[in-house]
């Protein structure tokens, strides 16, 4: 399971985006926040997802989060 840190996120439209490791960027949509049961997400906050390709984009899915700055 890849892990990655919270780049940015708006906690209003619980939309953002990841940073992988290797600085490969995966979106965060409101359906992943919604469905991993989040209410918000800090910026430097370390996560563990899933992959999800919807419509030639990766997003991330059943985030869970590994550190609580």
């Amino acid at each position: 399971m890849p892990q990655g840190t919270i780049k940015d996120y708006d906690a209003q439209l619980g939309t953002g985006a990841l940073l992988l490791d290797d600085r490969t960027e995966i979106a965060i949509d409101a359906v992943s926040t919604r469905d991993s049961g989040l209410r918000t997400l800090r910026l430097g906050q370390r996560v563990k997802f899933d992959v999800e390709m919807r419509e030639g984009t990766k997003v991330a899915r059943n985030l869970r989060i590994l550190t609580i700055d």
